[in-house]
């Protein structure tokens, strides 16, 4: 595997506002449900969206948030992202370049969709803990990710989400909204006043 830096994505999504088809692809329909699902029904409370791309989730969310910091790496995606919600004005598309610090101290609900396997293990703790911060208790996690691997990635697919909530140091509660040959969407709850760290898992 090669793994893609963010002048690669921006150099797909300025010669194609859809480069994998997020928008029309049935499968990718069907993953943006589970996710949905995940968060459970709204309207939500804050919601950060980590890695927007095009925008093509951030637009489904946005109508169920009553806040929306979605944020992208590139100028290109981020300039996507902000078309795709500009009927929500309570959605925000903000340029961010991971690790970072997120946009606000605290939200209720953090999504992140086809992103950790293009991040670094480094960065990918970076984030992590910068999830543990940031999400309240009682909040909800949504990992939405391929289970195989593909040419541009920075790290294999298979485990990365269940590495990734390890990489937190906090106690979860994790059930799977969708699993399917490809990819797999889970749902994780903060598990307050644990005093371990670990997983408890829940397959529906």
């Amino acid at each position: 595997m090669k793994a893609i830096d963010l002048g690669g994505f921006a150099e797909k999504f300025a010669a194609d506002d859809d480069p994998w088809r997020t928008f029309s692809n049935r499968d990718e329909a069907v993953k943006r449900r589970a996710i949905l699902h995940a968060l459970g029904q709204g309207p939500w409370g804050r919601v950060l969206e980590l890695g927007s791309g095009n925008g093509s989730n951030s637009r489904a969310i946005a109508r169920r948030a009553l806040r929306l910091d979605a944020t992208e790496g590139t100028v290109e995606g981020t300039r996507l992202t902000a078309r795709a919600i500009a009927a929500w004005p309570r959605a925000r598309a903000i340029p961010l370049a991971l690790p970072a610090r997120f946009p606000r101290r605290d939200y209720d609900a953090i999504v992140i969709a086809e992103l950790l396997y293009y991040l670094s293990p480094i960065a990918m703790r970076h984030v992590a803990r910068g999830v543990a911060a940031a999400l309240r208790p009682g909040g909800r996690l949504v990992l939405a990710h391929h289970r195989i691997d593909y040419y541009d990635f920075a790290q294999h697919a298979a485990d990365i989400q269940e590495c990734f909530l390890r990489m937190t140091g906090m106690t979860w509660q994790v059930e799977t909204m969708r699993r399917r040959a490809r990819w797999h969407v889970l749902v994780a709850r903060r598990c307050d006043g644990v005093p371990r760290t670990g997983l408890s898992s829940r397959h529906r």
